[in-house]
This record gives structure tokens, sequence and C-alpha cells, in this order.
């Protein structure tokens, strides 16, 4: 009985921490190529963002926050281009 409370609640876990927008796939630059993290939030800010969490992932900058319409985004940039690569918005 253990075993299976034990697999479900592993279970449970692994579903409820996968995820819901899956990682972007960003070109792969030398660190000294990347856009210093400094100027990449004044630019994002500068399109009208709002950034609550800023952070590398993988070979992209990945931005939580919020858009004009204090809609909730998910972005992904290209590290050294600053282009967007993927994105969520709220409905």
């Amino acid at each position: 009985m253990k075993r299976v409370i034990f697999a479900a609640v592993v279970g449970f876990c692994a579903v409820v921490t996968v995820p819901a927008f899956a990682k972007a796939n960003c070109k792969a630059y030398p660190k000294a190529e990347w856009m210093k993290e400094a100027e990449a939030k004044s630019k994002i800010e500068a399109q009208g963002y709002t950034i609550s969490k800023f952070k590398v992932d993988g070979n992209c900058y990945e931005i939580y926050g919020r858009n004009k319409a204090g809609k909730k985004v998910e972005i992904y940039y290209d590290a050294k281009t600053l282009e967007p690569v993927k994105s969520e918005i709220e409905k």
C-alpha cells in the first residue's frame, strides 16, 4: 500500500512540475557575444514590458512579466540579438 501511495505522489508531482510552456530553442553563441543583461532588460522595458523575473535559460534570455495591457507574459529572447524566439501571453 505504501508503494502505491508513493508512486501516486511521485506521479502527481511529475505532472504538476512539468512546465506548461516548453523550452525555447535559441541559437548558441559564445557568452562574450551575448547582449549584456542590463542592456537587454533596458531594451525589453523600453518596449513596454514590466519584468518580474529575468533569467538565462540555456542559450536564451527568458522573462516573466507583464505587457503594456497588463497581461502576464513569458518570453524567450535570443541572447545576442534580443529577437523574441518564443512567447506566451495570458488570455
